[in-house]
């Protein structure tokens, strides 16, 4: 019988959605699966006490920790996954992140590909997802081919004072690279509008790059793709050999059905990916498909990650901050000679933000007072974001008992993290004379509580041995001749910048495979 599909893509998170895109010119035939809907446009959208305190895009179901303790994760199920709410920080690995690095914690393990050859990809991937920034001002920055598709977003007053105060003491502050539709010579011609409820929201102008806006949206007329939303992937069935994905199950807006493709592409997130392989375990796949080196679900990686609100006397005025980001210490200092990580700034840190994000001492505190001080102290602070590199674990993992989902996980390399937020205390402390500087939880949540999984990687990695990861070079599996893995899920280690551009890099590299075969 002849197949419904050439190619099922199972999520439109970054991944699936740039697949899609990649794959769409061609005469294939193209189902897209969508576990959630059309994330809405409301004025909700820029409510920080919906968006926040009330999560009202987050899903509601809940996973379990490995002390069988319920949690609410923070992740969107909608098309464009967690695109619609991230902060469009689009940077590539370092070159010397394909290789192994060694660590104050452990091995960060090499990569079966390098650098040179993601490059290209990466450039397509910045054109894709509009990316502005500044060549050379990086000093980790990998060799590029050719410079930003567009220019770096300018700092507004505050930040381009403390910019300043860091080159003073010593430091490369540069444009963090942004994936934004800004004209900042024509606003006319962009949509982003430079608001101050961006990272963290959902985009109500429709000025922030993002999977449903680049990818999806553009090709969902075409007369080879089809679009169903409400469709939750429940089981992949395999023939009787076991070699081949023979269909598909999955629940379309509560009716159960089963479609069959050439090809199927999973791309649900590291997590769900992952869970989905396991709970698609049948006779000849025993322990999940795609399994026989039992790493499907390990390695589970999210970065250690602590945001740090810095308190000035001065206000802060700024309406878009993000907009700064230090790799000075990305590979250590001459006292540590280890990895450290990445600095970059949050959005801005609202008021309505607060009770929701600050520290469970001081939560209900600041639940009792007035907007009018939260506001005050909203006021006068600078949101920054440090991210350590999260290493490879294999009992770091996601689990499935039935439609149950466990994230048995446990931080590591706390050393280098615990570092890098001390000296960038003491950097803003030089900067700034600031009377207050508070370690302060903002979105994306650091790893108190465990539901901060939007930087989730590293559930299927890719690599040459069939006994010891669960992809090929081309992230197709190795057990399964046509079942591919597409989303972060396929990460031997995590680096320590975000990896949205390397998996929008990956799924356009995976297209350019499936469409030479």
């Amino acid at each position: 019988m002849a197949a419904d599909y050439d190619i099922i893509i199972i999520g439109t998170g970054a991944g699936g959605s740039t697949l899609a895109h990649r794959l769409a010119p061609s005469d294939k035939r193209i189902l897209i699966l969508e576990r959630g809907d059309f994330l809405p446009r409301e004025k909700e959208n820029w409510n920080a006490l919906e968006v926040y305190q009330k999560e009202r895009y987050h899903t509601d179901e809940l996973w379990f920790d490995s002390k069988n303790q319920s949690f609410r994760p923070a992740t969107t199920y909608c098309v464009g996954g967690n695109t619609k709410v991230y902060g469009a920080a689009l940077l590539r690995l370092r070159d010397r992140d394909f290789t192994e690095v060694v660590h104050e914690d452990g091995i960060s393990p090499a990569w079966v590909l390098n650098y040179t050859d993601f490059e290209p990809y990466y450039q397509q991937a910045e054109a894709l997802f509009d990316v502005h920034g500044e060549a050379g001002a990086d000093p980790t920055e990998p060799p590029r081919s050719a410079p930003y598709p567009f220019p770096a977003i300018s700092h507004e007053p505050r930040m381009q004072q403390l910019a300043n105060g860091l080159t003073q003491v010593g430091l490369h502050p540069f444009h963090l690279p942004l994936g934004l539709k800004l004209n900042e010579v024509d606003k006319t011609l962009g949509n982003c509008i430079r608001c101050n409820t961006c990272d963290g929201f959902p985009c109500l102008t429709q000025g922030k790059a993002d999977g449903e806006i680049n990818c999806i949206q553009p090709i969902r007329h075409q007369a080879n793709i089809t679009l169903l939303t409400q469709a939750k992937v429940t089981r992949l069935l395999t023939n009787s050999a076991g070699t081949q994905v023979e269909r598909v199950e999955v629940e379309i807006r509560g009716e159960r059905q089963t479609l069959t493709a050439g090809i199927v592409v999973v791309a649900c997130g590291a997590i769900n990916s992952a869970a989905l392989l396991l709970r698609s375990a049948n006779d000849r796949h025993p322990h999940g498909l795609a399994n026989r080196s039992g790493q499907v679900g390990r390695n589970l990686m999210k970065h250690i990650c602590t945001a740090l609100v810095q308190l000035n006397i001065t206000p802060n005025h700024d309406v878009y901050q993000k907009t700064i980001a230090i790799s000075d210490f990305y590979w250590g200092e001459p006292e540590f000679p280890y990895p450290m990580g990445l600095i970059q700034n949050t959005g801005n840190v609202l008021a309505d933000m607060l009770p929701a994000e600050a520290p469970k001492l001081l939560a209900p505190l600041l639940k009792l007072r007035p907007e009018s001080e939260l506001k005050v102290f909203a006021d006068r602070a600078v949101g920054w974001w440090l991210q350590t590199e999260d290493l490879p674990n294999p009992e770091n993992r996601v689990l499935v008992e039935g439609e149950k989902l466990i994230l048995a996980y446990q931080p590591n390399n706390l050393a280098a993290a615990d570092r890098l937020v001390k000296r960038w205390i003491e950097v803003l402390r030089q900067v700034d004379k600031a009377e207050h500087t508070i370690p302060f939880s903002i979105y994306p949540r650091n790893f108190i509580p465990l539901q901060a999984v939007g930087h989730q990687c590293g559930t299927c990695r890719f690599g040459d041995d069939p006994t010891t990861s669960v992809l090929d070079r081309d992230c197709r599996t190795h057990d399964i001749d046509n079942l591919y893995v597409v989303d972060g899920s396929f990460f031997p280690s995590s680096a320590a910048v975000n990896p949205t551009l390397t998996i929008v890099a990956n799924a356009l590299r995976v297209g350019d495979r499936l469409l030479a075969s």
